[in-house]
């Protein structure tokens, strides 16, 4: 693996547990798309440091069980605005 990738997929990492943040701010805050911060973090991360991949596997994790919950507040906020 090219070292740029190995450097960028641990700062993805770091910028998750850090700013506990989803895939998508992440990939914004990157300028990638969100399946290379997916794949930086689920496949090419735990080859260079499979601790920091479980930190970061952790924050994403919940943040994909809320996800839900987000989604639903997020449309009670556009119909509230709309009447």
């Amino acid at each position: 693996m090219k070292d740029y990738i190995e450097e960028r997929a641990i700062g993805i990492a770091g910028y998750i547990i850090e700013h506990n943040a989803t895939v998508r701010q992440t990939a914004k805050a990157f300028g990638i798309s969100k399946s290379t911060v997916h794949k930086d973090v689920t496949e090419r991360l735990i080859q260079v440091n499979p601790a920091l991949a479980k930190q970061a596997r952790k924050v994403l994790d919940v943040n994909k069980s809320e996800r839900h919950i987000r989604g639903g507040l997020a449309t009670r906020e556009k119909y509230l605005h709309q009447h």
